[in-house]
């Protein structure tokens, strides 16, 4: 593809490197708010998202008010609640079972191929829009939004998603890839999935809507030092915009409890992101920081 026009705007050579540094769950658990809250002092991560429907987002919306010149917080968009352990939530839409969005337990469904496989896209617009206008009206100056497990992604939903974005005039998290760039991504998408994501990719270039080329993370390697595996990744960075996804939470017993097998890889990204050597990686690898609130400032220029 095409260098991406982001960069320009941005002042950057179309070689250029710059990532956001995204992290995901914020409010899902009382863990991820405090491993925020704790980042956002470090100052090395550049954006987070919320997710609306969970417990502590309400701790999570006053974070925001008292901390407006710090956060760059969206709206991660969130149709499933995944957790085996026990840990459930549902939507914030409605109660009806007819919808969709609602598993025998009353809570959203498990699964994204569940959601993609029973839920009314009408249903979805509505929990989309439901979210975004509870974090607006909770306070929080809304960057971009983005989706939990990639549900949105699916065709019958996408429509939804990136129109709920640009009328809050808002940037949606899009990656500039063409079929098979989606499908080698890996995360889950079928080919009917991936050919009708690309083709609103087009469509949405061509509009002005920015986007990222790459979303990516650091794998966790047990009894590896995550830090050094870090920097190693950050070096090797492509040009163009990439979008790094972190989980970060702190370990509490709560967290061990909701992720019994999983606790490890968030408070490990926790404790890598607070380190500051990655600070002098990203220097010297010449790689560009960025949040969404200067794409947001794209977008409503473009519209």
């Amino acid at each position: 593809m095409k260098p991406n026009p982001v960069l320009k705007h941005l002042g950057l050579a179309d070689d250029d490197r710059a990532v956001i540094i995204h992290t995901d769950d914020i409010g899902m658990c009382q863990a991820s708010l405090a491993a925020y809250a704790d980042l956002v002092e470090v100052g090395l991560i550049s954006a987070a998202s919320t997710m609306v429907p969970c417990p502590w987002f309400p701790a999570t919306a006053e974070f925001c008010r008292t901390h407006p010149d710090k956060v760059d917080m969206g709206v991660h968009i969130t149709l499933t609640s995944e957790w085996r352990s026990g840990y459930r939530w549902g939507p914030i839409s409605t109660r009806d079972p007819a919808s969709g969005l609602l598993d025998e337990a009353g809570y959203l469904p498990y699964t994204s191929e569940e959601v993609q496989a029973h839920a009314t896209p009408e249903a979805v617009r509505r929990e989309i829009q439901a979210q975004v206008e509870r974090a607006l009206t909770a306070g929080i100056d809304v960057t971009h939004i983005d989706t939990h497990m990639g549900t949105v992604f699916d065709p019958k939903f996408l429509e939804s998603y990136v129109q709920t974005a640009i009328q809050y005039r808002v940037p949606p998290l899009l990656v500039r890839k063409d079929e098979a760039g989606i499908l080698a991504m890996g995360m889950g998408f079928t080919p009917e999935t991936a050919a009708g994501l690309a083709r609103h990719i087009e469509t949405l270039t061509a509009m002005g809507l920015p986007m990222v080329d790459n979303v990516t993370f650091v794998p966790f390697a047990p009894g590896e030092d995550h830090v050094a595996r870090t920097q190693h990744f950050l070096a090797q960075l492509p040009p163009g915009l990439t979008y790094l996804i972190i989980h970060p939470s702190v370990d509490t017993p709560e967290l061990r409890a909701i992720l019994p097998e999983g606790w490890q890889v968030r408070d490990a990204e926790y404790r890598t992101f607070c380190d500051e050597r990655l600070r002098a990686t990203l220097r010297d690898a010449d790689i560009h920081v960025i949040g969404w609130r200067v794409l947001r400032d794209l977008l409503r220029q473009a519209l």
